[in-house]
């Protein structure tokens, strides 16, 4: 392993980073030479990743390709209480058969990203569980409910008299007790988590530790470039979406946000992404820099050959060409036959028929190769053909 400079290290890990505290005493820290102890939790109430949530593990390797030590917290106990961070209301809580069936869910996606053999998986339970009701009083005695008021979230819900359970106070003293017991140097999490990652520095301060710096990471702006990336929003590109789906999402997003995305999810070097950025400027088509970034991303999560698939099927849709492997649906239409609308709804290609029917006023569905221009028309019992919506959705349809 390359050794790496206290101030290059530190410019990669600010890279793409909201904000370091303390900056200073991160430097001291990387300039002792000694892998630290890099913390970032996780409550595992939200298994099904997308690259939003990767902002934060892409950084965690990236600490780790500079020797750093991994410490990879399921918050298993703080998952029972549900993280109260900008929530309006109180959360109902996971059940423990639930909190482990996520957990395992969770560990499975991220190892796609860390190597395992260098990440210390820990699970807050181990020491959250001993404390008892005499540790939890000690605990809950460091802070004053006005220290606690002075969150964002906690302030809004008392200022419009919505109800904050007590136990959610405890919450963010019970994140940086982890802080604590693991002797991290470094905390990393959304800037949302800013008020918890700083009480784990309080918290060490008062049992006499060596304080943690803090990174905070921003949220993922979705494919629309305006709100976060969300699955409810489907404005989303999940980790464990088809190589070809998720090769042509990213090659749909704006040369704009192009570059937000490689500098918070691409594992390339500063000098690599500064030569892009130096050939987009020379003249070359953002969307060549587009590709390379989206075969980045789709070997991460699959395969260097299926990222290679990915984008020859990509190339191949982009002029009409139909994608070699593709699904077969196999649709009962009845004697009667089946409305193409009530077709395309049957197999999930829309939301609703209405929907189906704009798109084939807008000539945007075709059966064979052929647009479909009568929204009435429909298919009979023992037919196989060929149905596309749009650029990305085709489907073998056998009646």
């Amino acid at each position: 392993m390359r050794i790496v400079k206290a101030e290059e290290s530190l410019k990669i890990i600010a890279r793409g980073a909201d904000e370091v505290l303390v900056e200073s005493e991160l430097l001291k820290k990387l300039e002792t030479g000694k892998p630290l102890r890099i913390k970032a939790g996780f409550d595992p109430t939200a298994p099904d990743l997308h690259l939003g949530h990767t902002v934060l593990i892409n950084k965690l390797r990236q600490f780790q390709d500079l020797g750093h030590h991994i410490l990879f917290l399921i918050g298993d106990f703080t998952g029972l209480i549900g993280d109260p961070t900008g929530k309006n209301a109180t959360r109902p809580p996971l059940t423990k058969k639930e909190v482990e069936d996520n957990a395992i869910t969770y560990t499975s996606q991220v190892f796609k990203i860390l190597d395992k053999s260098k990440t210390e998986v820990v699970f807050n339970s181990s020491w959250l569980s001993k404390l008892g009701a005499d540790g939890m009083l000690k605990l809950a005695a460091t802070h004053t409910v006005a220290r606690m008021l002075e969150r964002d979230d906690f302030s809004k819900r008392y200022k419009s008299q919505q109800p904050i359970a007590i136990h959610e106070f405890m919450y963010p003293l019970l994140q940086g007790f982890d802080s604590v017991e693991l002797n991290a140097d470094i905390e990393i999490g959304g800037t949302d988590q800013k008020f918890n990652l700083l009480m784990g520095r309080e918290l060490q301060k008062y049992y006499g530790k060596p304080q943690q710096c803090i990174v905070t990471l921003p949220l993922l702006e979705g494919l629309d470039g305006v709100q976060k990336m969300s699955k409810s929003l489907n404005n989303y590109i999940g980790i464990n979406e088809l190589p070809e789906t998720m090769f042509s999402k990213i090659l749909s997003i704006s040369d704009e946000l192009m570059w937000r995305y490689i500098e918070l999810l691409s594992l390339r070097s500063l000098d690599d992404i500064n030569k892009w950025k130096t050939r987009v400027e020379q003249g070359e088509n953002p969307k060549n820099i587009k590709v390379e970034f989206a075969k980045e991303i789709v070997s991460r999560f699959h395969t260097e050959i299926k990222a290679t698939n990915a984008e020859k099927d990509f190339q191949n849709r982009a002029v009409g060409g139909i994608p070699e492997d593709l699904e077969e649906y196999k649709v009962d239409v009845g004697s009667a036959g089946l409305g193409v609308a009530n077709l395309l709804k049957s197999i999930n290609f829309v939301t609703s028929t209405s929907e189906a029917m704009r798109l084939i006023k807008a000539g945007g569905v075709k059966i064979d190769g052929e647009k479909v221009s009568d929204t009435k028309q429909t298919v009979a019992q023992n037919e196989q053909f060929v149905i596309q919506v749009g650029k990305r959705k085709f489907g073998k349809i056998v009646t």
